[in-house]
């Protein structure tokens, strides 16, 4: 790929993820939301009760951050913590009736926001688009070893 080709699928990435998320921090915030709690909300409304080092895993995000988000969640009634009866250390954060109904709120928000999100793409291309954006994701994770370079080439330690 050129320099040219990769710029311009770079920076379609970069703007995509920033956009998507100014406008997803837009809709979230008369719920009183930011962005990043729904996610942890849509988790645990998929999953049920979850220990947070799991949700830290599912979500793909610090410990510390999820931290910070039940702190804010459970200060609004949206979740519960409590410890967990296999390990007295580690926490378990379930939704409240109001992080259900919530949860129930962003499930609506997150319709709307994907349907805006696509429009004008045809429905084969909107049928694609969740496994490309999946590969995607996992070409570029960063929880994987890192690819090693050797004389300007790219190997992936595959044969």
């Amino acid at each position: 790929m050129d320099f040219e080709q990769a710029d311009a699928l770079n920076q379609a990435i970069r703007l995509l993820s920033l956009r998507h998320r100014a406008r997803a921090a837009t809709l979230l915030a008369p719920l009183g939301l930011h962005p990043g709690q729904e996610a942890l909300l849509l988790e645990l409304a998929r999953t049920g009760p979850m220990i947070q080092a799991q949700l830290s895993e599912a979500l793909g995000c610090e410990p510390p951050s999820v931290t910070l988000m039940t702190r804010k969640l459970e200060a609004a009634g949206h979740i519960r913590r409590g410890p967990a009866p296999s390990d007295k250390r580690a926490s378990v954060v379930e939704l409240t009736d109001s992080g259900k109904a919530l949860a129930d709120q962003v499930k609506q928000l997150w319709c709307a926001l994907a349907e805006e999100t696509v429009t004008g793409l045809p429905a084969e291309t909107v049928a694609e688009l969740p496994g490309v954006l999946k590969t995607l994701t996992g070409n570029v994770d960063t929880r994987r070893p890192a690819p090693r370079t050797v004389a300007g080439t790219v190997q992936t330690g595959e044969s």
